[in-house]
C-alpha cells in the first residue's frame, strides 16, 4: 500500500514564525491513524506548540514506544530526530540519549498500554529521577493495535464494544507521576486544542521531568451488536471470496468550556465523558492538595484537566548526578578516560 507524500512546497504567504519557519516546517509525514483519531489532534497541538516557541526541529530528540499513540511522532517535526523503540523502553532510551547529549530537546510519546502495562516501571524511574523531557501520554483507555482491548488505564465498570464491563481498578498515571516527584504534571483533552497547546508549551521549558495525560477518544472501536453496518453483521450476511476490513472515518471531537466549568463530551461509541477545566483559583504548586483534588473529582466521575502541578524549583538529572556541563558526545578519549590514577581515586572514595 503507498501513501501520498506531502508536497513540498509551501504557499508564500504562509506566516513565519520568529527563526524563519512555517508552521509545514514542523510537520511530518501523512498520519494513517483512523480518521478523527484524536492521536491526531495531539500531534497538531504539538507542532502548533513548537511552532509558536520558535524551536529549531533539530533541536529536538522524539521517542516512542510501540502502538498506535507511538506511531504518531512520524507524523510531526519531520526535520527532528527520532527513535522508535520497543515496547514499554522509550524512558530508559531516552534517559541514554539526554545523558549522551543534555543540549536536546526530549520529547517522549507513548500511550496508555506502553506506559500503563509492560512499561509501568520504566515510567515510575523517568519521573522519580527528574529526567528533562516533556512526556506525552496519548491515552484511549484501549489496545488499539489488538483490536480494542481493555489498557490498564480503563475504568472499572466502563464497557467495551461489545458490551463486556472492565472489573479491574485503572492506572491512574496523573496521580502515580505526581506521588513519584514529577515537577510537572498536567492533563488535558485531545479536542481542547485551546488548553493543550500552552500545556505543551510550558513543559517543553520545564526543567525537569515534565508530564501531561492527554485523554484521547479510539474511533475505531465503535461498532455495535444491532447495527447493520458492524463487522460481524456483514461477515455473517456475506459470501466474499476474499476478507477484508474498513473503519469508517470520523470527524474529531472538539470541545471549547471555561475555567472551572465542567462538561459532558459524548464519544462515538455512545459514552459520555466528563470534563472539569480546573479555575483560576486553583493552586498548582501544591503536590498533595493536588492529588487529593484529582481524587476528589475521580469519585464524582470527572476527569480533571489543565496544569495540575508545577514545582516551583527543579533539578533535572544531570543536577543529581552533577555531570558535566557539555554534552558527553563532545568528550575526547582524555576527557572520558583520565587514567588509572582518577579511576583509583575514584573507586577510594566509593569505599
Amino acid at each position: 500500500m503507498t501513501y501520498l507524500a506531502k508536497p513540498r512546497l509551501h504557499h508564500p504567504t504562509l506566516p513565519l514564525n520568529k527563526i524563519g519557519f512555517t508552521r509545514r516546517d514542523y510537520e511530518g509525514q501523512i498520519s494513517t491513524l483512523c480518521a478523527g483519531c484524536g492521536h491526531d489532534s495531539i500531534s497538531a497541538s504539538l507542532i502548533q506548540a513548537c511552532w509558536e516557541l520558535d524551536i529549531e526541529p533539530h533541536r529536538i530528540a522524539k521517542l516512542s514506544g510501540i502502538g498506535c499513540s507511538s506511531k504518531t511522532p512520524d507524523y510531526l517535526l519531520g526535520n527532528s530526530h527520532g527513535f522508535n523503540t520497543v515496547h514499554g523502553r522509550m524512558p530508559s532510551v531516552l534517559t541514554g540519549a539526554n545523558l549522551a547529549n543534555r543540549d536536546l530537546i526530549y520529547l517522549g510519546v507513548s500511550g496508555d498500554g506502553d506506559s500503563a502495562s509492560i512499561g509501568l516501571g520504566q515510567f515510575a524511574h523517568v519521573m522519580r529521577r527528574g529526567v528533562n523531557m516533556t512526556y506525552i501520554l496519548e491515552n484511549n483507555g484501549v489496545y488499539g493495535l489488538t483490536k480494542g482491548q481493555f489498557s490498564a488505564t480503563a475504568d472499572a465498570g466502563s464497557k467495551s464494544k461489545r458490551g463486556v464491563a472492565n472489573t479491574d481498578a485503572p492506572v491512574d498515571t496523573v496521580s502515580l507521576a505526581l506521588l513519584l516527584g514529577a515537577t510537572y504534571v498536567a492533563r488535558s483533552f485531545s479536542g481542547d486544542k485551546k488548553q493543550l497547546v500552552p500545556l505543551v508549551k510550558a513543559a517543553l521549558a520545564h526543567r525537569g521531568a515534565a508530564f501531561i495525560d492527554v485523554v484521547s477518544p479510539c474511533v475505531a472501536f465503535n461498532n455495535h451488536v444491532g447495527s447493520t453496518k458492524s463487522y460481524d453483521y456483514v461477515r455473517e450476511h456475506n459470501d466474499a471470496v476474499n476478507r477484508l476490513d474498513f473503519i469508517s472515518g470520523r470527524e474529531p471531537i472538539h470541545v471549547d468550556y471555561a475555567e472551572g466549568e465542567a462538561v459532558s463530551v459524548a464519544q462515538h461509541d455512545g459514552t459520555v465523558l466528563r470534563l472539569r477545566k480546573i479555575d483560576r483559583g486553583y493552586d498548582p504548586t501544591n503536590r498533595i492538595a493536588a492529588m487529593h483534588y484529582i481524587q476528589q473529582h475521580q469519585a464524582a466521575g470527572e476527569v480533571v484537566t489543565g496544569l495540575l502541578f508545577v514545582a516551583a524549583e527543579t533539578e533535572d538529572l544531570h543536577a543529581h548526578l552533577n555531570t558535566a556541563d557539555v554534552p558527553f558526545n563532545t568528550l575526547g578519549a582524555k576527557q572520558l578516560c583520565p587514567g588509572r590514577a582518577a579511576l583509583d581515586k575514584l573507586n577510594a572514595s566509593l569505599r
